[in-house]
């Protein structure tokens, strides 16, 4: 097994990995920038580095102090978490060419499948339905305009090099394309660096579902489905399995169909292929080739450790899993919590967590990094805690988060705790009867 891992993230996957790490009994290294010097990721590994200042680009996203760090400690692999350097292919090729073992995909695949539009022409290779659009990045407004007459009103523009709703732009009207076109083209060049844009048809009333796969050499297997359609502006705010509006045929043609693109490409890790679900048709969306945040939630109801599985892939090449191993049991329920204030716009609140009591009891988990006296600062993601309860059905899960909130006591800043109880006792979400665009387009709080 590998001799010592280092982390490169933060906050709460960062402690979610080293817990794994611990279980196999590796030494851990976690790096930190000088805000984060007290969090709770470095107090829990056996060494830390200071690795730069607040700014990510000085620090989480500083591939040679990264390197330095690696080899300070001499660590002989890296797991990247989410987020950050996590599908950045120039980081992977650097510690493949350093012989150093990065605990994701290689830097082929996550070039491969980070370029949406390349993903899109594979996953259409390979048998998997694809949303109607164009056929790579878009040029010009003639081009632009002409796909759009082919594919009719309503669509969605989004940036190629990306995620995360940056450089994405839904067009109700022709008058309204030329103006947003340009928009999500100046959108994707400033957080990606590449200006590339292209086009799909626009869903009323999509589902997000998305299917989770351990991948080895040799085999390849699917840990069923989490359906994330609970969003706000296309980021994820509650994730659930398995989904409620999938039948049984659906669902056996979805991981098929999936299993079988993850084969042909010699895929070898973790990773998560995304959909766009609706009138019982799925549609390819993306492959994310890292952990996904709502991991958890497949394994409250598998029993399997995603994170120590990947570490495994990563050392041996393999997976240990056969598909038949994979029994999901009861349903499970992930809410994030965020520091921020969902009646204000959801505006950022940091500060100092001057009472913390974390929920616990039967099937209640929390995956996070804070405690009392710990200073949310206003430089990361604002995630500062997940919350995962799991119940024989969808209802005693409900039922369970709803205790769970309930109990969840954070004081000192403001988080969104409050909006979850909201939509967790929903009429809609209770019959499950929403879409991706609910929270844009209803008002909640």
């Amino acid at each position: 097994m590998f001799k010592k891992i280092l982390i490169a993230n933060r906050g709460e996957i960062a402690v979610r990995i080293i817990r794994a790490c611990k279980e196999w009994g590796i030494p851990t290294v976690a790096v930190h920038s000088d805000v984060d010097k007290e969090s709770m990721h470095v107090r829990m590994a056996d060494e830390s580095v200071c690795i730069g200042s607040h700014q990510p680009a000085n620090s989480y996203l500083n591939i040679p102090a990264l390197m330095s760090a690696i080899e300070l400690t001499k660590a002989d692999a890296v797991h990247p978490g989410y987020g950050f350097l996590s599908e950045n292919a120039n980081f992977a090729k650097i510690l493949e060419d350093n012989k150093i073992n990065f605990i994701g995909a290689s830097s082929k695949h996550i070039e491969m499948m980070g370029d949406k539009i390349q993903a899109k022409s594979i996953a259409k290779e390979y048998g998997l339905p694809v949303i109607e659009g164009s056929e790579g990045g878009v040029k010009d407004i003639i081009q632009a305009k002409e796909i759009c007459k082919n594919v009719g009103f309503p669509i969605l523009i989004k940036a190629s090099g990306g995620g995360g709703g940056k450089g994405m732009k839904i067009v109700y009207k022709e008058e309204e394309f030329e103006k947003l076109f340009l928009t999500a083209k100046s959108e994707a060049k400033k957080y990606f660096g590449n200006d590339e844009v292209y086009i799909e048809k626009y869903f009323q009333n999509p589902r997000h579902i998305e299917v989770q796969i351990l991948a080895g050499k040799n085999n390849v297997v699917h840990l069923h489905e989490r359906d994330c359609s609970v969003q706000r502006r296309h980021q994820k705010l509650i994730e659930e399995t398995p989904s409620p509006v999938l039948n049984d045929e659906v669902r056996k043609n979805l991981f098929s169909s999936t299993l079988r693109m993850v084969e042909k490409i010699g895929y070898i890790g973790a990773g998560t292929v995304e959909f766009i679900y609706e009138n019982e048709k799925f549609y390819f969306l993306e492959m994310n080739t890292r952990v996904q945040v709502e991991h958890p939630v497949t394994e409250m109801v598998t029993g399997i450790d995603i994170i120590k599985e990947q570490i495994w892939i990563a050392y041996s090449g393999e997976t240990a899993l056969k598909q038949s191993d994979i029994n999901p049991r009861g349903h499970a329920i992930e809410c994030r919590i965020n520091a921020e204030d969902a009646s204000k716009n959801f505006q950022p609140s940091p500060g100092i967590i001057s009472m913390c009591h974390q929920p616990s009891g039967f099937r209640t988990r929390v995956d996070g990094a804070i405690f009392q006296g710990y200073k949310v600062t206003p430089y990361y993601d604002s995630m500062i805690c997940k919350l995962i309860c799991h119940g024989r059905n969808r209802t005693e899960a409900i039922q369970r988060m709803n205790r769970s909130l309930d109990e969840f006591v954070i004081e000192g800043i403001t988080t969104t705790i409050p909006l979850h109880k909201k939509l967790l006792n929903h009429k809609k979400f209770i019959e499950s009867n929403f879409n991706v665009g609910w929270l844009d387009n209803e008002t909640i709080i």
